[in-house]
């Protein structure tokens, strides 16, 4: 199927979800749950900041009345009543808001909370995104869920457009084998079931720890010396300097590839740790990381 037909296919299927919106609708969430929802939502509590940045985007600020900790992308984002952190959240705040819908990821909020929102009644919908494409699939599913479904499919046309031109840079250029840091004390990585890991693979680099059994592994010093890495990124919510020490720390192993060729390099954890449609601009720059010489015509 080509790809206009495929859009063709997915908007006709959402038109047909929402052609009864008098009785309702009825949608199937990530996580292959069935939501039901009577009316467009209009006061929607995204439970993660990825979920809030997702809803800002598609121009549905000003139906978000809740968000959790550390949602402060757009900025006034950050005014919005929070109702915990995304693994920690409160139902007695959630419930207080009132919302015609929730939105919530598979990857953070605990199942226990999903199922105690459908009890009361508020209807949930779970994202669970792995790859970049999921990423940008999730702005359709929200944007058809709160009535702008228009609005989405363009916002993920001209994303996967961005995309493509970074796939048509890297094709065919060499590899460089990539060791991502995710956290600073102790170091963690991704394996190869992570958007993380999908992030490396289109930007035209070789994760060093795809093939880790853990999704976030512990990765002691030996193993990324021994993984002789071509190229050392650093990425962490930790602020106040500490990305730059790390960095530092990592200089003085002068037998790994990436230090004695320069190629370690810090990269903001916001663009690339959250899958937002921001993951879009966090794969331009780690593409111009790996592949500096590739022709870029401006960066992102």
């Amino acid at each position: 199927m080509g790809r206009r037909q495929g859009i063709g296919l997915l908007s006709a299927l959402i038109l047909c979800a929402w052609a009864g919106l008098s009785q309702g609708a009825l949608f199937t969430d990530d996580i292959g749950r069935q939501v039901a929802l009577d009316r467009t939502p209009r006061r929607i509590v995204a439970l993660a900041p990825s979920v809030t940045e997702i809803l800002y985007f598609l121009g549905l600020g000003e139906r978000v009345v809740g968000v959790t900790q550390f949602s402060y992308y757009p900025p006034e984002a950050a005014a919005k009543p929070k109702v915990g952190s995304y693994v920690n959240l409160s139902l007695e705040r959630i419930i207080g808001l009132s919302p015609e819908l929730v939105i919530g990821t598979a990857d953070g909020n605990r199942p226990t909370v999903v199922r105690r929102l459908d009890r009361a009644g508020i209807p949930v919908f779970v994202l669970n995104p792995r790859t970049i494409r999921q990423v940008i699939g999730a702005l359709t599913r929200v944007g058809t869920l709160c009535g702008v479904r228009e609005r989405a499919l363009a916002a993920a046309a001209e994303l996967s457009r961005r995309v493509e031109i970074v796939g048509a840079k890297t094709a065919g250029r060499d590899k460089p084998r990539v060791f991502l840091q995710v956290n600073l004390k102790p170091i963690m990585a991704a394996n190869g079931n992570t958007f993380l890991h999908d992030l490396i693979r289109l930007a035209g680099g070789l994760n060093m720890t795809r093939d880790e059994p853990v999704t976030y592994p512990r990765i002691g010093l030996e193993a990324v010396i021994r993984g002789q890495p071509e190229v050392i990124l650093i990425s962490s919510m930790a602020r106040n300097g500490a990305f730059e020490e790390a960095r530092r720390r990592w200089l003085q192993w002068t037998s790994i590839p990436a230090v004695r060729n320069g190629r370690v390099h810090l990269i903001d954890s916001d663009l690339i740790d959250r899958p937002s449609p921001r993951i879009v601009r966090g794969l331009e720059l780690l593409a111009r990381r790996l592949h500096p010489d590739a022709g870029w015509d401006q960066d992102p």
